[in-house]
């Protein structure tokens, strides 16, 4: 008597993506890499479990409690646009992760991509690239 059993089976509903890229089996955003290192180190650097912030969500960890501080002061200015997610892929109007290898800050604001071609894309034409991505952020996430 299977044969009447579909009509009783909802059609399933895509959730929307969360607000800060963590992987699918994470809640640390940036891969465990430190936001503030980006500004204040010039680089990618790893954070250390040992500090650790919780901000959107999410864990965010830091290589040093000065780091963690000072993003638990302003985590806006530190955390990376359209929530790590990459800034090509949300100008394009969809979803990708970003790679924190593959960043660039502009004008005070940190920015992520998925991989060397893409941001070398993104590159061509930044401000244009930004222009589009904000105004598709953050309705990307549902789509």
């Amino acid at each position: 008597m299977l044969l009447g059993a579909s009509a009783f089976v909802a059609p399933m509903a895509w959730a929307a993506l969360p607000a800060v890229y963590t992987g699918f089996f994470s809640q640390t955003a940036l891969g465990g890499y430190d936001p503030v290192a980006f500004f204040e180190m010039n680089k990618p650097v790893k954070g250390d479990a040992q500090f650790t912030h919780d901000y959107s969500g999410v864990h965010w960890r830091f290589v040093n409690a000065a780091h963690r501080e000072l993003f638990a002061a302003n985590p806006q200015a530190y955390a990376p646009q359209y929530g790590g997610y990459c800034a090509w892929a949300v100008a394009e109007g969809s979803t990708a992760s970003g790679d924190p290898m593959f960043w660039k800050i502009i004008d005070g604001k940190l920015y992520l991509n998925y991989d060397a071609e893409v941001q070398k894309r993104w590159e061509k034409d930044i401000p244009g690239f930004i222009a589009k991505a904000d105004k598709n952020w953050p309705s990307v996430l549902g789509r």
